[in-house]
């Protein structure tokens, strides 16, 4: 079983639903949850090229993310810290296997955006990277699937 595992978080639905398995993982098996935000400056170029803010701003904003985040699984019986990390240079897949690797994490749980074509070209896989890079298994969680009821009812509906 899993000690301690290690979820990178960047306020995203996606990554939401990797901090949730994550959550179930470590109330299931007694782990250690570190919960981890990259100060990622080229994401916020890269994402919102208009967006023009200083390094500041994005630790403003990625600490009250972390808090929200934090407050989410305080209520939950696991044992979490939680780190803000700064990598204003580089990928954040870098700073996510490097703390996965000073930390000792035996297991990284992340939230993918699924990403395909054009917008994976520009904006790259940070998951992609982390699997190819990480020297402990990557538990890899894909947004939540539409069910078919709610897909069904629109489908009747448009009708």
């Amino acid at each position: 079983m899993y000690k301690r595992i290690l979820v990178p978080v960047d306020g995203s639905s996606a990554s939401l639903n990797g901090l949730d398995e994550a959550v179930r993982l470590a109330k299931t098996g007694g782990a250690a949850l570190r919960v981890l935000h990259v100060v990622d400056g080229i994401a916020f170029v890269g994402e919102h090229s208009a967006f023009t803010a200083d390094a500041e701003s994005f630790r403003r904003s990625g600490k009250k993310m972390m808090d929200d985040v934090m407050s989410r699984v305080r209520k939950q019986p696991v044992r979490a810290d939680s780190l803000i990390v700064e990598n204003l240079t580089g990928r954040a897949a870098d700073s996510i296997v490097k703390e996965a690797r000073k930390w000792r994490a035996d297991l990284i749980v992340m939230g993918t955006h699924g990403r395909r074509g054009f917008n994976r070209f520009v904006f790259g896989s940070d998951a992609e990277l982390v699997v190819r890079t990480a020297q402990v298994p990557v538990l890899l969680v894909r947004g939540r699937a539409r069910s078919t009821k709610a897909g069904a009812r629109r489908k009747k509906k448009s009708r």
